[in-house]
């Protein structure tokens, strides 16, 4: 059995009576490019997938996913300190990135954002033309 053993539990308690729930913290978050794509990894262990709502409006990027209580209605909490409710991030994408492309996948409570780098974003070889001189006109 789990015994109650924290010290601040009662003051804790009070708290959340006064001030209400604590608030999710935010989604942890690496971000990285690598070769063509912005790789964007979001820590949500123990969300369901069906709760994960992706969408693109002009470049923000908004994420939104809930997390529930695994305990069953009316049963007596013992400790409660995994957050739940909805968790939200907002990302601002750069003109360079193809906001039309974002894949995305969750596994082992790891949401990862691939985004493309926009075609005209890539760096490219421009050609310079060149080896014919111009000739003077005699008259």
């Amino acid at each position: 059995m789990l015994m109650r053993s924290d010290p601040f539990r009662e003051f804790d308690r009070l708290a959340q009576q006064v001030f209400g729930p604590a608030r999710p913290g935010t989604m942890a978050m690496d971000a990285y490019r690598s070769g063509d794509d912005f790789v964007v990894h979001f820590d949500l262990p123990g969300v369901d997938p069906e709760t994960i709502d992706l969408d693109v409006e002009r470049n923000v990027l908004n994420i939104r996913a809930e997390r529930k209580s695994p305990a069953p209605e009316g049963a007596e909490m013992i400790a409660a300190e995994r957050p739940t409710g909805a968790f939200t991030r907002q990302l601002f994408l750069g003109d360079t990135l193809d906001t039309d492309r974002i894949d995305a996948s969750y596994e082992d409570g790891v949401l990862t954002l691939r985004i493309p780098v926009a075609e005209q974003a890539k760096p490219r070889k421009i050609q310079v033309a060149g080896g014919n001189r111009r000739r003077q006109l005699t008259g």
